[in-house]
């Protein structure tokens, strides 16, 4: 297995690279320690790794300009000091992140998630939390949501959402009095701007809020079902998607 350490810090770096070289964890065949974006970027363009460990801020840039210069597909685990809302968007997206000054025992946590989930990995969802660390007006969290009730307008709060659910080319909020009501968006749009901690993705067609999840049963480890504290928007049973299982298990984690 090649790993690579993106830090800037000398002493970060060679602490990282000596837990990673005396455990037991993963089997490591090189470590590579890249000091700035741009040896990050001329690095990436040549080489593929298994696992890489990156601070969000380097001497010479940040660590989305890597992204937007190489390709990355690997697993990222983010080495940072960063603040709370950070660290949610850290959480919905990506394997793990490490919080300086972080013990060895909360690297080998690390180690054994990416075992877990490696293989389900989703290479867009780093971009995707980077953006919305670099960018947090873009992704400033919405917190009440207008829609129109016959003659009315009503301002739901995101406490009372259940769940929202594409049907057609509409969307739907659902609310936990049942009542349910039209709303002007779609679910790849309205993801960006809910809270990371309180909704999931689950498939193409359900967003769920975690406070509605009566039961998760798992029929295979490729077929896990969502029972909800009320109806579903269809009849059907509500399967989370095969690709989103493993982040779907490590949201509930939290």
């Amino acid at each position: 297995m090649k790993i690579a350490i993106v830090e800037d810090e000398h002493l970060a770096s060679s602490y990282l690279k000596s837990i990673l070289e005396q455990q037991d964890v993963l089997s490591i065949d090189t470590i590579s320690v890249l000091k700035s974006v741009k040896e990050a970027v001329a690095f990436f363009s040549e080489n593929k790794v298994d696992l890489a460990f990156m601070d969000i801020h380097l001497g010479d840039g940040k660590s989305l300009e890597i992204f937007e210069k190489a390709d990355i597909s690997c697993p990222v685990i983010f080495v940072t000091a960063y603040d709370s809302y950070a660290i949610s968007v850290f959480k919905h997206f990506t394997i793990d992140y490490l919080l300086k000054p972080f013990e060895e025992e909360e690297l080998l946590e690390a180690l054994q998630k990416f075992k877990k989930i490696k293989d389900s990995f989703n290479s867009n969802s780093t971009l995707q939390s980077l953006v919305a660390i670099e960018n947090p007006e873009s992704s400033k969290i919405q917190r009440h949501f207008l829609v129109n009730h016959g003659y009315k307008m009503i301002s739901i709060n995101e406490n009372e959402i259940t769940y929202f659910a594409a049907t057609g080319k509409h969307l739907f909020i659902h609310i936990k009095s049942t009542n349910s009501y039209l709303y002007n968006s779609t679910l790849t749009e309205i993801i960006n701007s809910l809270d990371p901690f309180h909704f999931f993705k689950i498939n193409r067609k359900y967003i769920v809020s975690r406070d509605s999840i009566k039961e998760v049963i798992k029929h295979s480890n490729q077929k896990v079902e969502l029972i909800l504290t009320v109806p579903a928007a269809e009849s059907d049973a509500i399967f989370i998607s095969k690709k989103e299982i493993n982040n779907f298990k490590n949201w509930l984690d939290q």
